[in-house]
């Protein structure tokens, strides 16, 4: 579990870089999921997996709710996936979930 999370916070430094990830963690409309994220992170160092993992993903949703809609285009590209999320029921799952924003937050 500890590597994943090490991999994963390294993964996104690497991929935006050091300063824009900073940036992305501590905007103010970003504060609640950097925390619940950041927390999680703590409680699974500290021994407390299934409380941190809960909060981990909380912060994950409440932080990244913005790129749904690009992977989601992404998704409906492919050629099984994307008749799969026409189906009505997952496609207004998909519509609460991903919201409508149309470009990167980063």
């Amino acid at each position: 579990m500890f590597l994943m999370q090490i991999l994963f916070m390294s993964g996104v430094t690497l991929t935006i870089g050091p300063k824009r990830t900073v940036k992305f963690f501590v905007k103010p409309q970003n504060h609640v999921g950097s925390t619940c994220f950041l927390g999680g992170l703590m409680l699974v160092f500290v021994g407390w997996p299934v409380v941190g993992i809960i909060a981990e993903c909380y912060g994950f949703l409440a932080l990244f709710r913005s790129f749904f809609p690009a992977v989601i285009a992404f998704l409906k590209r492919l050629p099984i996936l994307g008749s799969v999320l026409t189906i009505p029921v997952i496609k207004d799952f998909i519509t609460m979930i991903g919201g409508g924003r149309k470009s990167l937050p980063v």
